[in-house]
C-alpha cells in the first residue's frame, strides 16, 4: 500500500507539473504527502558561490526563500482544497546536500515524486539520481509536459529478468492492481536472450496473476543501444499512462551514476515513469 509520499516541489509555478500529479496520487491511495522545497541560492553544485558582495548574496538567498515559500503556499492550498493529509519543509542546503536530504526523507516514505528535468540549470536530475540510488524506495518521475493527474488505463512494465526489474514490478503493485490493462514488455536482444537472465516473461506473468493482475506479454526486437527508444515508442503507440522500469546505473568512485538507457528515458519521456533500483 502507498500511504506516504515525498514530493519535491517546483519553485517555478509556470512549469510545475508534479504538484497536481502528486495530489492525484495521494487522493487515489489516501496517502500523506511530505512536500519539500529548496531555497538553494546557486543550483550548480560543482561550482563554488562566486565572489560577490554579501548584500548581493543576501538578496539572492532572500529571493530563493520567497520562491520556496510561494511553492509551499501553492502546495498547501492544493492539499487543503483536496482534503489531503500533508506536511512540508524548506531545504536550505546546497547541492548535493539538498538532494541527499530529500533521499533521507524518502527512506521513510513509500514513494517519491519528482518532476523531469526540463532545463540544464535545474537540480532535478541530481535529485532523481540520488533518490533512486540512495533512498531504497521507488521514485515516480513526472514529465514536464504532464497535464493530467494519475491515470491507470494502460501500464507498461519493462522486463529483462534482472533483480532491478523485479524490484520495480514489486514496487509498482499498488498501481498495477488498480490498472485496467497491464503489458509486460520485453525488449529482445542479446542480453535478454541469455538464458541466465530468465527474461522470457512467463514467470512474472504468472506471479502477477497470483496477485489478481491480468497481463499481456509483449516482445519487441531492438538492439541494446536502442532500448530506451523502443520502450518510449511502444508506450506512445499504446497510449500508456505509466511506465514501470528498473533504474540502472554503475558505480564510479563509490557513487552511482545513471546508465545510458535510464538517462535516455529520463531525457525523452512523455508519460510518468516509476523507477526502482
Amino acid at each position: 500500500m502507498i500511504k506516504d509520499l515525498t514530493l519535491k516541489l517546483e519553485t517555478d509555478a509556470a512549469r510545475d507539473r508534479s504538484l497536481n500529479y502528486a495530489i492525484s496520487v495521494a487522493e487515489v491511495f489516501g496517502a500523506h504527502v511530505t512536500a519539500m522545497a529548496s531555497s538553494d541560492p546557486i543550483t550548480f553544485a560543482q561550482y563554488p558561490i562566486p565572489a560577490m558582495p554579501e548584500t548581493v548574496i543576501a538578496n539572492i538567498r532572500a529571493e530563493k526563500e520567497r520562491e520556496a515559500r510561494a511553492a509551499i503556499a501553492r502546495f498547501e492550498e492544493a492539499a487543503k482544497g483536496r482534503g489531503i493529509s500533508y506536511e512540508h519543509e524548506i531545504v536550505t542546503h546546497r547541492l548535493p546536500q539538498s538532494a541527499e536530504a530529500f533521499a533521507v526523507k524518502a527512506r521513510r516514505a513509500d514513494l517519491s515524486i519528482v518532476q523531469q528535468m526540463e532545463n540544464t540549470d535545474e537540480d532535478n536530475e541530481i535529485v532523481i539520481e540520488t533518490v533512486l540510488f540512495d533512498s531504497g524506495r521507488p521514485v515516480l518521475i513526472v514529465p514536464y509536459i504532464q497535464k493530467e493527474g494519475l491515470k491507470l488505463d494502460h501500464v507498461v512494465c519493462c522486463w529483462d529478468g534482472s533483480a532491478t526489474a523485479a524490484r520495480a514490478v514489486n514496487d509498482a503493485l499498488p498501481f498495477l492492481t488498480r490498472a485496467k490493462n497491464v503489458d509486460i514488455l520485453i525488449i529482445s536482444n542479446e542480453k535478454t536472450e541469455d538464458p541466465r537472465h530468465q527474461a522470457s516473461g512467463e514467470g512474472i506473468v504468472k506471479h502477477l496473476a497470483r496477485h489478481g493482475i491480468a497481463t499481456q506479454l509483449k516482445v519487441q526486437q531492438a538492439p541494446d543501444s536502442s532500448v530506451a527508444s523502443a520502450i518510449l515508442s511502444y508506450a506512445a503507440d499504446q497510449g500508456s499512462d505509466l511506465i514501470v522500469m528498473g533504474g540502472y546505473g554503475h558505480s564510479r568512485l563509490r557513487e552511482f551514476i545513471l546508465g545510458g538507457a535510464t538517462r535516455s528515458i529520463l531525457a525523452s519521456m512523455t508519460v510518468p515513469v516509476l523507477m526502482s533500483h
